[in-house]
């Protein structure tokens, strides 16, 4: 799937590097080394090593230990993702020192204000472990505010009383606009196409995805190494251009040289998946089975 949602160039936010992966605590899960490094990983880098059986089998079942995700837990919608993982049959844990993440095998970065997840992963001295983890192949999953934080250029960026603008984790090489599709009394639901979804339960994976649009960011653009997975059509953006999400929505007057286009919502790159909408508050269950298949190396 492709987008020609482009814009020029913005003042922008940059991933800086700061800060160390904790050592490993008593009881983590061993660690090994990458010989040929998926798309977006470093070669060379620990990664956590997960116990499979020859052929695969399914998400929960007895045949394997439990996946172990965590979910960031400083800001956000953490109980939400945490049940719909439980009822996956993977295991959630709530993660809010650096120490607690030699734990997981994977990351969810929940919805919320991006802000001040920045703010206070970097308080609380989870930045600079969760960048080195993310390059290092952690599989981690943003949801709205998270696929801001996963991101590596925001073109928008909220910025301190000192000026400096917000920080993001990083990983994902793509541009991504805060609060795109609108404010909060924009917020809206529509069904989406969405690659590489499952069957799960009594969902096939071809059936369209209800998504939930709160404050949602979009996707300006991507790197070449970046897969789109699905997109709100032109006929549900608000109007291209400047405006951004204060387009139809909002009740605006539009420029009729400024039509909307498809704006990209879903991606993927290697062990990074990112959505800007929330299937956590639908009862959408595949994007996080779609996660932990990834985390197993099964997607």
């Amino acid at each position: 799937m492709t987008s020609s949602s482009f814009s020029a160039p913005l003042p922008t936010s940059v991933p800086p590097s700061d800060g160390a992966v904790p050592p490993a605590t008593p009881g983590a899960p061993s660690a090994g080394t990458v010989a040929d490094a998926a798309p977006g990983t470093r070669s060379g880098t620990p990664f956590k090593v997960l116990d499979r059986v020859p052929g695969g089998a399914a998400v929960g079942a007895g045949a394997r230990r439990d996946v172990v995700v965590g979910v960031l837990a400083v800001q956000g919608d953490v109980r939400e993702h945490i049940a719909t993982i439980e009822s996956l049959g993977g295991r959630a844990v709530a993660v809010r020192r650096p120490a607690e993440l030699a734990a997981v095998d994977g990351l969810i970065i929940p919805g919320g204000e991006s802000t001040t997840i920045d703010k206070l992963t970097r308080t609380f001295g989870l930045s600079g472990p969760l960048r080195e983890l993310i390059a290092g192949g952690l599989p981690v999953y943003g949801s709205c505010a998270g696929m801001i934080m996963l991101s590596d250029v925001v073109a928008d960026p909220s910025t301190d009383r000192s000026g400096a603008p917000q920080q993001t984790l990083g990983g994902l090489d793509m541009v991504v606009r805060r609060n795109a599709f609108g404010r909060q009394r924009e917020s809206f639901e529509t069904d989406l196409d969405f690659t590489g979804l499952a069957t799960t339960g009594s969902v096939r994976g071809d059936d369209p995805v209800r998504a939930v649009f709160i404050r949602a960011p979009w996707v300006e653009k991507v790197g070449e190494g970046v897969e789109v997975l699905a997109e709100v059509p032109a006929s549900e953006t608000p109007q291209a251009g400047p405006q951004g999400g204060v387009g139809r929505r909002s009740g605006a007057v539009a420029d009729p040289e400024l039509e909307p286009v498809a704006r990209i919502v879903a991606v993927r790159s290697g062990n990074l998946l990112a959505t800007s909408f929330h299937p956590e508050v639908t009862g959408e269950r595949r994007v996080h089975e779609l996660f932990i298949r990834m985390i197993r190396g099964e997607a």
